[in-house]
């Protein structure tokens, strides 16, 4: 009898486990067919392409990369690199059709390149670029996994990955916008002989995340109810350790890394540090700052500012735009005379919002700011073209941000171009890279909570003009010499030319 018992549960547990391995055998089988079917229809594809473009040259003569970044159409920091990046190829690599692969199918490409060179004063050639347009977008947007969001969006990444592989398989590849678990796909599909390059803006997971639920602290990306259980909060704790690991596999599939900052930077290293404690060579990251207009900014006068204080963020929810709300309460509670007269300050909060979870944040800081009763000094720009952008940039005094751990912050470099006196958080890129000493002075203003912000900006409002005048030519020296296109330009060629060597072997 205890043999019988013995048998049914060791078949028990081999049956399932064998049925487990022969789907997942028909799994690798199925998907090993349609990555060869994928590549035996790639020619044709790419001659279709160049056949769009108004091209009758021969695919053999040109380099076809792949550029993954599905809301390549959004507006920010990740999307000028983008499009510089492109634009840096029909410059300098006249042989390479950029292919984009995008979810923002409610545009045609000529929108998109009319909306390029308004917001980021990039010009675009059409014959040159291609987008593929992907329809599984809602696999990637928060929305789709409001549990287990982090493996959630990367598992629905990889089904994007895939639908852009059935678009084209390119003859390099290369993530823009922070999809790692991608390359798991392009390495199939395309049987390894594609290249991957990845530029990091900021670290699916980092190690200041799993230390903010090391010490239960709340923020954005720990809520309330985790930190204060500690049940959750070593449940959530065991997930991060678990998705790191997988996060830190999917980067070293990439061939050449590049990050947008010191912080970035750290993280990425470490990650694959970490997972490559075996091996003798560790990857790690080339540091490229992205690309800004620094020139054009740089024409901005110095003096004869307005007592205006300019936010530069999209409307998401990390930015912490409340907090910048609750400074501005904070400053006119302290002086009472900012709120009116010749002293008058207004707060001026300029973004994107991309989609209705924007607009509706958008509407609720409005309520936010009547609710402080600063309504009468602040004003929201919302989707506000280049030329208007810059038109705040050379009026405004002061520049804020008050991102916790912003992975770069190319609105403070625009700030720092511009001649705005700068006043960030002390964190990450703004802390480490950007708004440092020159010379030994300072070029800016660093804090960390509401309060603390309302002091700084108090003390960037009252100092004389002449100390004023001497740390905005300070900042906008620093911009100019660290962050600008020409910069950019540097690192991703070489990045670049890394990519064609290994595809050319």
């Amino acid at each position: 009898m205890a043999d019988a018992v013995r048998w049914a549960i060791i078949l028990g547990l081999l049956v399932p486990a064998g049925l487990a391995l022969a789907g997942l055998s028909v799994l690798v089988a199925a998907a090993s067919i349609a990555g060869f079917i994928l590549r035996w229809r790639n020619d044709a594809k790419k001659r279709a392409i160049l056949k769009e473009l108004g091209s009758d040259v021969s695919i053999k003569s040109r380099t076809f990369v792949g550029l993954f970044h599905p809301y390549c159409n959004a507006g920010g920091g990740g999307e000028r690199v983008l499009w510089a990046a492109v634009a840096d190829f029909q410059r300098s690599s006249p042989n390479v059709i950029s292919v984009v692969y995008t979810g923002d199918t409610d545009a045609t490409k000529q929108e998109i390149i009319d909306k390029v060179k308004a917001r980021f004063g990039i010009t675009l050639r059409p014959e040159t670029l291609h987008l593929a347009y992907l329809k599984s977008r809602h696999l990637v947007e928060d929305k789709a996994w409001p549990r287990f969001t982090l493996i959630g969006q990367s598992l629905g990444s990889m089904v994007l990955g895939y639908e852009a592989m059935k678009k084209l398989i390119p003859d390099v590849y290369i993530d823009t916008m922070g999809y790692a678990f991608t390359f798991h796909v392009v390495k199939f599909i395309a049987a390894s002989n594609t290249p991957i390059g990845a530029y990091v803006h900021y670290p699916t997971i980092s190690t200041d995340m799993l230390n903010r639920v090391r010490s239960r602290k709340a923020g954005h990306t720990n809520k309330g109810a985790v930190a204060r259980s500690g049940l959750l909060s070593y449940g959530k704790l065991l997930y991060y350790h678990i998705f790191a690991w997988l996060y830190s596999f999917s980067l070293n599939r990439a061939d050449v890394l590049m990050a947008n900052s010191t912080w970035t930077k750290n993280h990425v290293d470490s990650l694959l540090g970490a997972s490559q404690s075996k091996q003798p060579s560790v990857k790690t990251a080339r540091i490229v700052y992205p690309p800004c207009d620094t020139r054009g900014l740089e024409k901005s006068p110095l003096e004869g500012r307005k007592r205006v204080i300019m936010s530069l963020a999209q409307f998401r929810p990390e930015k912490e735009h409340a907090v910048q709300l609750q400074a501005m309460r904070d400053l006119l509670e302290m002086k009472p005379e900012y709120r009116t007269g010749s002293k008058k300050v207004t707060l001026a909060l300029l973004g994107s919002s991309r989609n209705e979870e924007d607009a509706a944040r958008v509407e609720s800081l409005r309520q936010l700011a009547s609710n402080l009763g600063i309504q009468d000094n602040v004003e929201f720009v919302v989707n506000a073209p280049y030329k208007e952008v810059q038109g705040w940039l050379s009026r405004a005094s002061i520049g804020f941000s008050t991102m916790v751990d912003e992975h770069f912050g190319i609105n403070v470099v625009e700030f720092l171009a511009a001649g705005l006196i700068p006043v960030v958080h002390a964190s990450a890129g703004p802390y480490l890279d950007i708004v440092v000493p020159s010379n030994g002075q300072p070029t800016g203003f660093h804090a960390k909570e509401a309060s603390e912000f309302a002091q700084k900006l108090d003390e960037a409002l009252t100092m004389n003009s002449a100390a004023q005048l001497a740390m905005r030519k300070r900042g906008r020296a620093l911009a100019g010499g660290k962050f600008s296109e020409e910069e950019f330009v540097k690192g991703w060629e070489e990045s670049w030319r890394e990519l064609d060597a290994l595809r050319s072997r």
